[in-house]
């Protein structure tokens, strides 16, 4: 397209701007003459529409200005972008957007608005009255503002699963196409990855004594938090806390590697080239990857409870356990407890998923009045409450299977189905006894949420993800 008519008039409008936007007639425009420019334009937040254009993608020298050349080029991707999500929006082909249009787009993020709020939007963008935005009038409004509108709400609100809380029922994340063409999904996976390791192993201790307390805590020997911990110390000492901690970190990597393929596929084979999904449909594709990846992996899920559980000099290690596994029970026993585990991600996605859409609209409703960003606190919080309701629904399922795996291991334990071990622990021990080990769950739950993220973050950083104000790319 270079040289062509469309080009030449685009090249001289881009020309003009920069004129204007070059105050001290230097050449070049830095972060404070876009500051004062985005500010007389109005519209968009003109911190953050400078930080993104004076940004190191766009400055190519790293001089903290743009040239003309810089500033055409940074235009001339921007403009692609924009048109891209234009027509992306632009449901029906007509080469305009309407109201409905815009809360047919804000519902395929989850985010339900009103027909006020949607004609408050359309109004910031519309120039001539129509009660439409066309390609010209949308151009203008973004090309040096920040999309805060929709692409922001994607972004700050993408119910990230780098809040590791130790559980593997979560829906993947999305990942935008500009993500992927630029490879910073699998830095964002990798960073991920790193900060469920160090969070898992920074709260073993809570993890072993959920575990212990799932399998041996009963109404005769009435275990409790503190009575769980001293019989672990006195039986192993100190770092006999950290059992099972070491395939804990070993199946984060290919669960998620393998959870996140199978979302692709199975989200291509049933939407197509849809990019982003409504929220039932992430539940469908989510719940459907989760149990993809939990057959793949769930063997080593049973070594985990296995090696949590074992006594000390009971195993040499991680295959001495395998073998003696697979000698005395067979293979089937890498299996065992596979159904509850499999039937608790349906209760624990979709409640995670629907509990965080909601706290999502409300803040959004309420609060999201000048930016879409609600601050980290906010998105923890979120995050942590929407988890720890998907936990609530699904134990009892997540006990049962603890419990199936185990079984075998225990001298004297009757070996029981899924149904035969709900049925025993409601007869002996009622509704309560499903819930054995629920509370040091939730006691690792803010810690966990922490260490991943500030993890999380610092990884982000050391591998070249840039966060969104700094101009992520």
């Amino acid at each position: 397209m270079r040289g062509g008519p469309g080009d030449a008039e685009r090249r001289q409008r881009w020309g003009r701007l920069f004129e204007e936007l070059d105050s001290n007639k230097d050449g070049r425009v830095d972060v404070h003459e876009l500051r004062q420019g985005l500010a007389r334009l109005g519209g968009g937040n003109p911190d953050r529409g400078a930080q993104q254009g004076i940004s190191p993608e766009g400055d190519a020298d790293s001089d903290g200005g743009l040239d003309l050349e810089e500033f055409i080029l940074y235009l001339q991707e921007r403009e692609q972008r924009l048109l891209l999500l234009f027509h992306s929006l632009d449901r029906n082909q007509d080469g305009h957007i309407d109201v409905s249009e815009i809360q047919q787009s804000f519902r395929a993020l989850g985010i339900s608005i009103s027909l006020e709020q949607a004609e408050k939007i359309l109004h910031s963008m519309d120039r001539d009255g129509t009660m439409t935005i066309d390609w010209q009038e949308w151009r203008d409004h973004f090309l040096l503002h920040s999309l805060e509108n929709v692409e922001d709400v994607l972004y700050f609100w993408k119910h990230s699963t780098v809040l590791d809380i130790g559980e593997c029922l979560t829906v993947p994340d999305e990942f935008s196409e500009q993500e992927k063409l630029t490879g910073m999904w699998w830095k964002q996976l990798v960073a991920g990855a790193m900060a469920g390791a160090v969070s898992r192993t920074g709260t073993a201790p809570l993890d072993r004594l959920k575990v212990f307390m799932q399998v041996h805590a009963s109404k005769t020997n009435r275990l409790n938090i503190l009575g769980g911990l001293r019989s672990m110390i006195q039986e192993g000492g100190v770092r006999s806390l950290w059992r099972g901690n070491g395939i804990n970190v070993l199946k984060i990597a290919p669960e998620s590697a393998i959870k996140f393929m199978a979302y692709e596929q199975i989200k291509r084979a049933i939407w197509g080239q849809q990019e982003t999904l409504h929220v039932q449909e992430r539940f469908v594709a989510g719940s459907l990857a989760g149990a993809t990846a939990q057959t793949i992996i769930y063997p080593m899920e049973v070594l985990k409870t296995r090696l949590t559980l074992r006594r000390t000099g009971q195993y040499k290690g991680l295959l001495d356990c395998a073998w003696r596994i697979l000698e005395r029970e067979g293979p089937q026993a890498f299996y065992r407890g596979y159904l509850p585990n499999v039937l608790g991600i349906v209760p624990y996605a979709g409640i995670d998923l629907a509990v965080y859409e909601t706290l999502k609209n409300r803040w959004l409703q309420q609060y999201s009045h000048d930016s879409a960003d609600p601050g980290i606190l906010v998105l923890l919080a979120c995050g942590t409450i929407s988890s720890t309701c998907g936990q609530i629904a699904s134990y009892p399922l997540a006990l049962v299977r603890t419990r199936m795996q185990a079984q075998a291991s225990i001298e004297g334990a009757p070996q029981l189905s899924m149904l035969g071990l709900l049925r025993h622990i409601l007869s002996q021990e009622g509704v309560r006894g499903l819930y054995r080990g629920i509370a040091p769950n939730f006691m690792k739950v803010i810690p966990a949420v922490s260490i991943s993220y500030v993890v999380y973050e610092n990884m982000k950083q050391a591998l070249g993800v840039t966060s969104r104000s700094t101009g992520r790319s």
